[in-house]
C-alpha cells in the first residue's frame, strides 16, 4: 500500500489517486457545495460576490471552474480563464472545445485503435500461456 502526504494539511493518507487526504477532501466537497447553492440562488454572481458571500476564496472557485466543476455563463463579461493551449476566452475546464477536438484527433492518430480482433491476433503469436494471468512476484513469508 503506497502512502501520500495531504497537499493541504500535509497529513499522511492511503494513496487513492487524490492528492487530498479524505478529511480535505470531504472540507472541499462541503466548500463547493456552500459556492453551488449560493449560484442557485444568484445566478450570474461574479467570482468577487460569490467569494465575499460565501467566504470561499477566490483561487478555490476558479479551481472549481478549471476542473469543471462550474461554468461561466455565456453571456457574462467576466471570462477570465483562457484555454492553456491557444489563449481563447472559455467559460469553463482548461481547454477550448477547438483545441481539444484537435487533442484527441491528435492523440487517435498516435494511439492503436481499441480493436479486439487485433489485441486477439497479436496475442496469439505469443503462444498457449499468453492468455493465463500470472503474479509478478511473489512475496516469501
Amino acid at each position: 500500500m503506497k502512502i501520500k502526504n495531504c497537499k493541504k494539511c500535509n497529513r499522511i493518507f492511503a494513496d487513492d489517486n487524490f492528492d487530498l487526504c479524505p478529511i480535505c477532501r470531504d472540507v472541499d466537497m462541503e466548500e463547493f457545495r456552500i459556492v453551488k447553492d449560493f449560484l442557485y440562488d444568484h445566478p450570474g454572481a461574479d467570482i468577487q460576490t460569490v467569494s465575499q458571500e460565501t467566504g470561499i476564496d477566490t483561487k478555490k472557485i476558479i479551481r472549481f471552474l478549471r476542473d469543471g466543476k462550474l461554468e461561466i455563463r455565456d453571456d457574462s463579461p467576466n471570462l477570465l480563464l483562457d484555454c492553456e493551449r491557444c489563449g481563447m476566452p472559455i467559460s469553463t475546464g482548461r481547454f477550448c472545445k477547438k483545441c481539444v477536438a484537435e487533442m484527441e484527433r491528435e492523440f487517435k492518430s498516435v494511439l492503436p485503435a481499441n480493436n479486439p480482433s487485433s489485441i486477439k491476433a497479436s496475442t496469439k503469436s505469443l503462444g498457449k500461456d499468453s492468455d493465463r494471468m500470472y503474479i509478478a512476484e511473489r512475496r516469501k513469508k
